[in-house]
């Protein structure tokens, strides 16, 4: 069961879904700031680095042990966005994101529903060719970190990125019953290469 702004109220209440900071403001203001909270999903900001991928020699082998985070990390160039000086991403182009927000989805021991998420695109985005997230959405239960974000440009001119633009969406789910912790590579991500700091 996906949850509606009313329910993603509530869980944030809980605690059963922590975003940090939490978007505002909650309802929509007549004349007001936009509102995060659409029906039944909520706005996330990219954050101020990007990581871009270097060409190199190599092939990557997902068979090879060891984790892929730290072999971006040192095949990447990283860069800070400002408000003065955004990221141009040209036609045809891939970097590495990261959400502004950090997000959590505690599992509380006996629970019978926990909460998973998907970080999707944005129409307004994807509309000049803007996908932020074209493989593997899903946060599963117990992922706490910043979002890394799949970021390509397949529209027909160069996208302006800039640090706390709306970007993605969140939508959140039901998990039925209370699953084993199986912590991926990327837990406490902090980075766009999908390192911990």
């Amino acid at each position: 069961m996906i949850l509606s702004n009313v329910e993603l109220h509530r869980a944030l209440d809980d605690g059963r879904l922590v975003i940090k900071p939490e978007p505002t403001p909650r309802l929509p203001q007549l004349g007001g700031a936009h509102c995060p909270f659409d029906t039944h999903s909520v706005d996330l900001r990219l954050g101020d680095e990007i990581s871009i991928p270097r060409a190199g020699s190599f092939a990557y082998d997902h068979t090879q042990p060891g984790k892929l985070s730290e072999h971006l990390a040192r095949n990447s160039d990283k860069r800070k966005l400002t408000n003065d000086q955004p990221y141009r991403l040209e036609r045809d182009k891939f970097v590495l994101g990261i959400t502004y927000e950090r997000v959590s989805l505690p599992i509380f021991p006996g629970c019978e529903v926990c909460l998973a998420a998907r970080i999707e695109g944005k129409s307004s985005r994807a509309r000049t060719g803007l996908l932020i997230h074209f493989t593997a959405p899903t946060v599963h239960p117990g992922f706490n970190g910043h979002l890394v974000l799949e970021i390509i440009n397949l529209g027909p001119s160069p996208i302006l990125l800039t640090p706390m633009m709306d970007i993605a969406q969140l939508i959140v789910e039901e998990v039925k019953g209370c699953p084993i912790r199986n912590d991926s590579q990327f837990q406490n991500q902090s980075t766009p290469d999908g390192v911990s700091r």
